[in-house]
């Protein structure tokens, strides 16, 4: 029996720190991958998978094309690419930006709604605008579970106001919250994956655009 083993995870601005209090709180042997954009300039090199592999007790990494993703990792999307999943291996896209990003959440989510659907978790954290919202709705639409932080804790209210006034969330909690929670989903059933819209299938490949390097932005 499949239980939920994608996780996905979006946010923006006040995202360093909201991510570094939600995988310190994980457990060793959390079951699920974990797929995380957070908006990140390309002309910048990146720690950030440093900060979160010695905040928590899982290894982060930032994603690199083609390799198959792995339980109790998380994966982090490099600057300048979204972050995509296709029959459980890694995409980087370099598709147009979206909501002026690249990495944009909505596209990552998207890619978990269509490939994974009933296996996956989506969720979104602080941030501005509205990035995620669609993705978020996406996913729902094809079984997966919708997980948005509470407005009122977020460091920046804007993404997860836009999520919840687009559609119904599965919960809406505070951060604090949320590492228990996951941990009780992740463990459960994966339920049956809704047929996807050729719409969606079709704003996935967009996202991919051109055939990116292996290996780009390895650390």
């Amino acid at each position: 029996m499949h239980t939920r083993d994608i996780l996905a995870i979006g946010t923006s601005a006040g995202g360093v720190e909201a991510l570094v209090s939600l995988v310190q709180s994980f457990s060793p042997s959390f079951p699920a991958a974990i797929l995380i954009t957070i908006h990140l300039p390309s002309q910048f090199s990146s720690e950030l998978d440093r900060v979160l592999s010695i905040a928590g007790p899982l290894p982060a990494r930032f994603a690199r094309n083609g390799e198959p993703v792995n339980k109790g990792r998380i994966y982090l999307a490099p600057p300048g690419y979204h972050l995509l999943i296709d029959r459980d291996q890694l995409v980087l896209g370099s598709g147009p930006r979206e909501n002026k990003a690249r990495p944009a959440i909505d596209p990552m989510l998207r890619s978990v709604a269509l490939c994974c659907g009933g296996r996956a978790m989506g969720a979104v954290l602080t941030g501005t605008l509205d990035d995620g919202a669609a993705g978020l709705s996406a996913l729902g639409q094809c079984g997966g579970v919708t997980i948005v932080q509470d407005p009122r804790d977020a460091t920046h209210p804007e993404m997860p106001i836009s999520a919840i006034n687009r559609f119904q969330p599965d919960y809406v909690v505070p951060l604090t919250a949320m590492p228990a929670l996951l941990e009780n989903l992740v463990n459960q059933p994966a339920v049956a994956t809704m047929a996807a819209s050729r719409r969606l299938r079709l704003e996935v490949e967009l996202a991919k655009g051109g055939e990116p390097l292996m290996g780009a932005m390895d650390h």
